[in-house]
């Protein structure tokens, strides 16, 4: 059973653009010339049939048509702006610097289509987006041009419902700063660059999510909550291994929204309050039992009074239960002996 070999990155290749300016004055000289030389054949009478004149009005049509088709060839790149050159589905090269340029009017302008995305509002729920982008693919398509821009890209993913490590449902959503660094892989090794980064850099979001807990992970465990440097660097990681196939570079990646799910939430609210009152309660309790025997230990050293074990005791109770009280103490007389 033979097996397929692997698909190879498509390099990129540099074009070095003729300049417009140059092309321009060409282009303008070659129409006058065109019009000065059909006026001057239409007038012109070589022999009695007029053949020359005949053969130099149709020398001159050609060369005006010739002038107008290289016309055709004229484009401009902004900074950070890169064109991709494909003559007759041949790849020649990328152009990147910036100006005014010529290059032969046959390479393509369109690479194709792409089903064309709606322009959604911010607060549109993450079910009618879902809703709204499959009918958009049924809606009908736009081309796809063969400039790229070089600038940085922020995606901002939707509130995905994710299960982190424990099965606990959260809801996760993350901001990515990408972008294009190999022209030739962004538009020949992949459909569509921009819909592969949105569906890949998703993906990648769920996959972290799922490899940590929440919070309250176990001795030096990272989590989605405590470890968001961690987590940040390890989803950026993650996305540059998806991405690279697009010819795509990701600059930065970090969690915008984290919280539990709404079905789960109130009972991780009751758990998280319920953890923090015993912590403070464990503090509350071991400065307590310092302060009580700092206070016993004042007692017997300034021989203030001698207690026996029942009455230490007793009194360790009493200040016990107002130093870890929750409400004032309210003293109780006794008018007797503690032993009667």
């Amino acid at each position: 059973m033979s097996s397929k070999p692997p698909i190879t990155a498509t390099p990129e290749l540099q074009f070095k653009a003729a300049s417009g300016w140059l092309m321009l004055f060409f282009n303008l000289a070659l129409l006058v010339g065109a019009v000065v030389f059909i006026v001057w054949s239409a007038t012109h009478v070589a022999t009695a049939d007029g053949s020359a004149s005949s053969n130099g009005i149709i020398g001159g049509c050609v060369a005006l048509l010739f002038a107008v088709f290289m016309l055709c060839g004229y484009f401009t790149l902004q900074p950070n702006e890169a064109r991709v050159l494909i003559l007759f589905g041949h790849y020649r090269g990328t152009a990147r610097k910036s100006g005014f340029h010529w290059a032969n009017p046959f390479y393509a302008r369109n690479r194709g289509s792409a089903p064309s995305k709606p322009a959604l509002a911010p607060e549109t729920s993450p079910r009618s987006r879902r809703v709204v982008r499959m009918a958009s693919n049924f809606a009908g398509y736009q081309s796809l041009t063969t400039k790229l821009s070089l600038r940085a890209n922020n995606f901002n993913s939707e509130t995905l419902k994710v299960n982190d490590k424990r099965g606990n449902p959260v809801e996760i959503a993350a901001v990515v700063v990408w972008r294009v660094d190999n022209t030739a892989q962004a538009i020949f090794d992949v459909e569509d660059y921009g819909t592969y980064v949105e569906i890949q850099s998703e993906s990648a979001i769920r996959s972290i999510a799922s490899r940590y807990a929440y919070d309250h992970g176990e001795d030096n465990e990272l989590t989605l909550r405590g470890g968001a440097d961690e987590v940040a660097h390890a989803l950026k990681e993650e996305l540059q291994v998806r991405l690279a196939k697009a010819g795509v570079v990701v600059e930065e990646a970090r969690l915008t929204h984290l919280a539990y799910a709404p079905e789960i939430a109130p009972a991780m609210l009751r758990r998280q309050q319920a953890q923090a009152i015993v912590a403070a309660r464990q503090i509350i309790v071991q400065n307590a039992v310092g302060m009580v025997h700092m206070a016993l230990h004042e007692l017997d050293e300034k021989d203030v009074v001698k207690l026996d074990d029942e009455r230490r005791a007793a009194m360790v109770s009493n200040l016990l239960v107002v130093l870890c009280g929750n409400s004032e103490a309210s003293p109780v007389i006794n008018t007797g002996t503690l032993y009667t």
